[in-house]
């Protein structure tokens, strides 16, 4: 399965010069609090990419929530987005961490609450993205923050049954080996490295320690047969990491009784090039537009997504942004 990534303008004011669209600064209510946008999902949903989508359809920047990807480097490793799939769209707390720093849950408040107050404070809407379920419940809930004092927030979860998921995670690992992720592992590998703190917690380093270990005491055979079980070590803890994220989500949903609202991209995994951009229109882009402006601008009737989505489209394959 493969999904191209839309390469889209600079993100402008909400609706500019934008066909078909309606002027909502009438419906626009007073509001005590700012309004926060969360997307939440277990990794390789698309989550990045639906950050992207929405940020280049209405005034906002973007705030990274992955733990592992707000360290510097390993970036096939933790699959950060490129300059060229932001799309012009700011973004916060992406690779600006040291690598051996112990970077906690409070730490990530603390630096989050600062980036959402200062692109409040700019006039544009904060959306946090990522898939540290545990780092977006501290910010939201530790009433130590006050968020939910300041901030109104609208969440959306990016959903794939996990079968398909499985599936297209192990993909994924095969085409991240392919962009160089066993070469980027190989260049900070340490023999004294601590596996539990900073980037090298990320899945794909630990995984590979023995064998860069004994590579070069092996013959060719028994490094590639090494390697295979590396490779296949890396996809089962990915997919053992979605079905723990996708468990918080349940339970964020059904105990916290957080108000998520639930965007079931599986279709979109099942299809192929155009076939999944269209999929991805209608199930995540449309319906996620429209719950947004409702939530920011307190619209009920409003110009229909499709005329939201910028002129000139044009599209990258073989990359899905989680």
């Amino acid at each position: 399965m493969s999904i191209s990534m839309v390469i889209c303008k600079p993100a402008k004011p909400f609706l500019e010069d934008v066909p078909g669209r309606l002027d909502l600064g009438p419906l626009i209510p007073p509001r005590e609090r700012e309004k926060v946008v969360v997307i939440l999902g277990a990794t390789g949903t698309g989550k990045s990419r639906l950050s992207i989508d929405i940020a280049s359809r209405f005034p906002a920047e973007i705030v990274n929530s992955d733990k592992m990807q707000v360290y510097q480097g390993l970036n096939v490793v933790t699959n950060k987005v490129t300059e060229e799939e932001k799309c012009g769209v700011p973004h916060h707390l992406l690779g600006n961490i040291c690598p051996d720093a112990d970077f906690t849950a409070g730490d990530f408040c603390g630096l989050a609450s600062v980036a959402v107050d200062s692109i409040s404070a700019r006039g544009q809407h904060p959306i946090i993205v990522g898939g540290s379920n545990s780092y977006v419940e501290a910010l939201v809930s530790d009433p130590s923050f006050h968020f939910r004092s300041r901030y109104e927030c609208c969440f959306l979860w990016v959903d794939v049954a996990m079968p398909v998921l499985h599936s297209f995670v192990s993909e994924r690992v095969d085409r991240m080996v392919g962009k160089g992720l066993v070469e980027e592992v190989g260049k900070v590998f340490d023999t004294n490295a601590d596996y539990s703190r900073g980037i090298k917690r990320a899945i794909g380093v630990p995984e590979l320690d023995l064998y860069f270990r004994t590579e070069k005491f092996l013959d060719e055979n028994n490094r590639k047969r090494l390697l295979e079980d590396a490779i296949a070590e890396i996809k089962y803890n990915t997919c053992k990491l979605a079905c723990r994220q996708l468990g918080k989500i349940h339970r964020l949903r059904n105990f916290k009784r957080w108000n998520v609202h639930r965007l079931d991209a599986t279709q979109v995994f099942q299809k192929q090039g155009a076939e999944a951009d269209e999929a991805w229109r209608q199930l995540v882009i449309e319906p996620s537009t429209s719950i947004v402006a409702e939530f920011l601008y307190g619209a009920t009737k409003y110009a229909p997504a499709k005329a939201l989505i910028p002129r000139a489209l044009s599209t990258v394959s073989g990359r899905v942004l989680a």
